[in-house]
């Protein structure tokens, strides 16, 4: 029977043989690993992935399709089907805290909130490779000064090293989007890359920065430091948010009480 994709989960399938191939030799998978994939869809990554001997965990939303993949690969006793909602797993539980390789075909409209939940659990993450809006990698990968640069870039660049690998065009999936896709890779950084007090005040300082960011510092930041205080950083506080780096958005977050 043949699935209708379903808009509300944002379901574009990838059909290309040729480009399910890139992806797989880009994550290079080993045998033993454990890999959780976010979305498998129909299957098109999982019946390549499982050749390699990887214990899979497969987690899917959709009951239809969670159905038809616990069906085809019953009799693979390295492959589990999760039937739940991406945004609201435990990947740390789902795994048993072990270290895991995570991929999947986000859904676009849900793929920023995602990609924020599923850093909570960098320490245990490998690596991820995702495929995601061309857009959202770009701006996952931007630097300062860069109309890209923003909230995005700024936790994902503490969290991980960003490697954009490849685009793919819309005539790879059915239905056919209205968007260029990209594969990126996120490795997880061992030690942070700047050192912060609390990621929660460094989360809420971009955050407030960046929702107005055409606004100088010492108006977008008045709430939570004074024009003293991000000089004391050796920061202009006439700067905008794009001009600051990972660094100087570090300092600033130290400074708060």
């Amino acid at each position: 029977m043949t699935h209708k994709a379903r808009k509300r989960f944002g379901q574009n399938f990838l059909r290309d043989p040729l480009v399910i191939q890139k992806i797989v030799d880009s994550i290079a998978p080993r045998p033993g690993e454990l890999f959780i994939e976010i979305g498998p869809g129909q299957g098109a990554l999982t019946s390549p992935l499982l050749t390699t001997g990887m214990e899979l965990l497969l987690v899917e939303i959709d009951r239809d399709l969670a159905d038809r993949l616990a069906a085809r690969f019953h009799s693979h006793p390295g492959v589990q089907v999760h039937r739940g909602d991406a945004l609201k797993i435990d990947y740390g539980d789902l795994a048993g805290n072990r270290r895991f390789r995570l991929a999947g075909n986000l859904p676009y409209n849900i793929s920023t909130p995602l990609l924020f939940h599923v850093l909570q659990w960098s320490e245990l993450i490998i690596d991820m490779h995702f495929m995601l809006q061309r857009e959202v990698v770009n701006r996952m990968a931007a630097s300062p000064g860069s109309k890209a640069w923003g909230r995005l870039s700024i936790m994902c660049q503490y969290r991980c090293e960003i490697v954009p690998l490849f685009t793919v065009q819309p005539e790879s999936f059915f239905p056919v989007p209205k968007v260029h896709s990209a594969i990126v890779r996120l490795i997880p950084h061992r030690e942070p890359p700047v050192q912060i007090v609390s990621i929660e005040a460094f989360e809420h300082l971009v955050t407030q920065a960046f929702s107005m960011r055409r606004k100088t510092l010492r108006n977008s930041l008045r709430s939570l430091l004074d024009v003293s205080q991000i000089e004391s950083a050796a920061i202009d506080p006439g700067l905008r948010a794009d001009a600051l780096g990972l660094e100087q958005f570090a300092a600033l977050s130290n400074l708060m009480k």
